[in-house]
């Protein structure tokens, strides 16, 4: 998996990052190559295991895109209808950027993950953490990178 806006490694900048961080929350560009065989869809998650909750913070989750997918482009849209999106824990439906508390520096964990199946047949009305247990449990393989940002004391 790759970004030319966050090369794994990358600080998240710019208009990817949350409103509150003087950003717009646009997601980034994606592109993955080397699916598994069987791979009949894709979804894409962005995750902050460093989020001070105990269970980490969903950024973004979104599935149900066809197996023929190999990127996705910088800014996908809330209500994009090529791929379904839930609501993420800032309480908003697809991807919202970084905006941590001030401190360590948190990490951000784009994957997109291969499906066996054509549709997860999940609700993006319904909690994601339904979706999320779809995705992890039926995933054929992943792939991963991970970008970081710190809000400073």
């Amino acid at each position: 998996m790759t970004s030319s806006a966050l090369p794994d490694g990358s600080v998240v900048s710019g208009k990817h990052l949350a409103p509150e961080q003087d950003g717009s929350s646009v997601s980034p560009d994606l592109s993955w190559s080397g699916a598994p065989e069987g791979t009949r869809s894709f979804a894409v998650t962005c995750y902050d295991p460093d989020a001070p909750t105990g269970s980490g913070f969903w950024h973004w989750v979104a599935w149900d895109l066809p197996a023929t997918t190999t990127s996705l482009p910088a800014g996908v849209a809330r209500e994009d209808d090529s791929l379904k999106q839930a609501t993420n824990d800032f309480g908003r439906q697809g991807y919202d950027g970084p905006n941590p508390p001030a401190g360590p520096a948190h990490r951000y964990v784009f994957t997109v993950h291969a499906l066996p199946v054509e549709s997860l047949e999940a609700d993006p009305a319904d909690p994601h953490v339904g979706t999320r247990f779809a995705i992890f449990t039926q995933q054929l393989g992943s792939a991963s990178l991970t970008a970081t940002y710190q809000v400073s004391d």
